[in-house]
């Protein structure tokens, strides 16, 4: 009796390349004509305000077109995901939680924005390829405008395709500001909120 291991299969493969499709460059993101922010230091500064991001968390916000947040959730988020798939249903899933859909209007008002905030240096990661697909899978599945993508390290914040960067808040700020909230969470447990801006 031969023991070895069985060739993987035509479906295995073709799901790990479709996988890889599911993650997009920087230079692709760049390409697909993403808004800027107006001022992308206030924005992070109000989403780390109102969610104390720790590494492990991720933001998504909704913004009217006069860059007025509208709603916003918080959750965890988990390491080391490069398919885009995931992360878009882990997207649509919090969109869903705390605004409705804007599929019957003619063409996307509202941008949603993606604050991840991570362990790791402040450059471009697979793992950040595949939020930026899910990102703009979502909003186009949801009738949104697919927004600035932003990462949060120890090294500060950085709006990932613009290069435009800052060093507080960053990873660590949290833990500061939450003095009292952070004592409460067990070590490595980021902060699981929502809020609905109004």
């Amino acid at each position: 009796m031969a023991i070895g291991f069985a060739p993987e299969t035509a479906s295995v493969n073709s799901s790990r390349r479709a996988a890889r499709h599911r993650n997009l460059e920087p230079a692709e993101w760049t390409a697909a004509g993403i808004p800027l922010l107006i001022n992308p230091r206030e924005v992070v500064t109000d989403l780390h305000t109102r969610h104390l991001p720790a590494p492990g968390t991720a933001v998504v916000a909704v913004y009217s077109p006069d860059e007025r947040l509208t709603a916003s959730a918080s959750f965890a988020q988990r390491p080391h995901v490069t398919d885009g798939w995931e992360r878009r249903n882990a997207i649509l899933v919090h969109l869903r939680r705390i605004t409705a859909d804007d599929l019957r209007r003619r063409r996307p008002v509202r941008t949603a924005v993606l604050l991840v905030c991570r362990d790791g240096g402040a450059g471009w990661t697979e793992v950040d390829g595949a939020w930026m697909w899910g990102l703009r899978d979502a909003c186009s599945l949801y009738g949104l405008r697919p927004g600035s993508y932003i990462t949060m390290t120890d090294d500060g914040w950085r709006v990932q395709g613009e290069e435009r960067a800052g060093r507080t808040p960053n990873a660590a700020s949290w833990s500061a500001t939450s003095r009292g909230a952070a004592s409460l969470r067990p070590s490595g447990t980021p902060p699981l909120r929502r809020a609905a801006a109004r």
